[in-house]
């Protein structure tokens, strides 16, 4: 509507202009000027009738501050050249609320301060992903207005997490319940955003930060249930090696028991003369002195 506007202006300055000095040569060029104006008049209508809409994008249309309930898709659309369209974001949208500076979005320090059930303090990170219901974008600009981030996704996402935060101590919060309450802040999340016409897609916990004294204690905890798992592996490997040297040493008293069972004094002295003749047989000299108690010795000489 700006070039109708300019056209307008340009118009009626034309026709001011010949009614002060209606000598032929000013009419001549306030004719020019007028036809000019008419020209930039219409094109401002024609422009003002066609609007283009983005990917990712929906078109609501107000006439005279009344939001009308239907939506342009994105592409070309023709309107009513009187109609001032809002172009809203329909895709996947990311809000970080951070400690660290500059990451989240807002400047400085932006992460969420809560108190647990112990009493304690915990910063928490994270990030939400959103988008806006295509067919509810008219309601939502007609009960919040394009600043819905400010006025909806930020206090809801915050209030809630202080919330159910306080069910929870600081150690669960931070080990074994994280899961657990991320899955019910999400929930009570995504059910007042569908009442404003917005669909949660995930909320992400980044970070939960402890007191410095709680930390040190978690990581001391950690520290003793390492050890004691190391302990538990050294005791049950200790006990395997008794096991296994139990287990040898009954095999060697049956192989012991076996062989005392088996054997006569018959044939151990057999053996013995079988291996004191291998030894007589060697190229070494010697002297062999057999006998008992019972016997006369045998004398073998190797020379």
């Amino acid at each position: 509507m700006a070039l109708f506007i300019i056209g307008l202006i340009i118009l009626i300055a034309a026709l001011a202009a010949s009614r002060l000095s209606p000598n032929p040569q000013t009419l001549k060029i306030t004719n020019i000027v007028r036809l000019a104006g008419i020209l930039i008049m219409v094109l401002g209508v024609l422009t003002a009738c066609f609007v283009q809409v983005g990917s990712g994008q929906v078109g609501v249309k107000t006439l005279f501050g009344k939001v009308e309930p239907d939506v342009l898709t994105s592409g070309m659309n023709f309107v009513n050249p009187l109609m001032d369209v809002k172009l809203m974001d329909i895709k996947t949208q990311n809000y970080t609320m951070s400690a660290i500076r500059d990451e989240g979005n807002k400047t400085g320090d932006d992460a969420i301060r809560v108190l647990t059930a112990d009493g304690l303090e915990v910063v928490i990170d994270l990030t939400i992903l959103y988008r806006v219901v295509p067919t509810e974008a008219p309601n939502l600009l007609r009960e919040v207005g394009l600043d819905y981030t400010d006025k909806i996704v930020r206090p809801i996402t915050r209030t809630r997490i202080r919330d159910n935060a306080v069910s929870y101590d600081a150690v669960s919060l931070y080990s074994s319940k994280r899961e657990e309450f991320q899955e019910k802040i999400s929930k009570s999340i995504e059910e007042n955003f569908k009442n404003r016409g917005l669909i949660l897609e995930q909320l992400l916990i980044r970070n939960i930060a402890l007191p410095a004294s709680v930390k040190g204690t978690i990581e001391e905890k950690i520290q003793a249930e390492q050890e004691a798992q190391k302990m538990q592996f050294v005791l049950q490997k200790e006990k395997q090696e008794a096991e296994r040297k139990r287990v040898e040493a009954q095999g060697i008293a049956d192989y012991q028991h076996i062989i005392s069972e088996g054997l006569t004094d018959k044939q151990l002295q057999y053996e013995q003369i079988k291996a004191m003749k291998e030894l007589a047989s060697s190229p070494n000299s010697k002297i062999i002195f057999m006998g008992n108690k019972n016997n006369s010795p045998v004398i073998i000489d190797g020379k």
